[in-house]
């Protein structure tokens, strides 16, 4: 299990008593960011895209920062050959002729698999699925807490 960033830590009431990291790193949310000159360059249109709408969504939230550029990267990236693998699977089958003749399972399975597994591992940092939703901080959502004593 990843550990929790000390704010979530702080918001749960730290359960585990132990001392919070007073000098965890805080990165500045960035408000917006063009897809990698790459992606075009290499062909990967469906990546652009993801882009495009994972970071307007991330950035409204305050949750993207310049350090999560690469997981972005990675995961927009393995979106695009998830759809390649799935297109290919729905044109020649879950089987394909072997180089001896017979059938054999189709590699692009596997290549879906593998994708999949980089989409859920990656998104779950961006926080792109409900469960690790749920467990992100936004800065965007996050509430100012009041301590009512203060005001006594």
């Amino acid at each position: 299990r990843r550990p929790k960033p000390t704010a979530r830590k702080a918001l749960a009431g730290n359960p585990g008593k132990r001392a919070l990291n007073k000098d965890e790193p805080v990165f500045t949310p960035i408000k917006g960011v063009e897809p990698p000159e790459w992606f075009a360059e290499e062909d990967l249109p469906l990546a652009t895209i993801m882009w495009q709408l994972t970071t307007k969504e991330l950035c409204g939230q305050g949750l993207l920062c310049v350090t999560d550029l690469a997981v972005l990267e990675r995961w927009c990236v393995a979106y695009e050959f998830w759809r390649r693998a799935v297109k290919n699977i729905a044109r020649q089958g879950n089987t394909i002729t072997g180089a001896m003749g017979g059938m054999v399972k189709n590699p692009e399975l596997t290549a879906k698999k593998e994708q999949e597994s980089e989409m859920s591992s990656t998104g779950a940092m961006l926080g792109l699925d409900p469960s690790s939703r749920q467990r992100l901080i936004g800065l965007a959502g996050k509430k100012k807490a009041t301590n009512p004593f203060l005001t006594i």
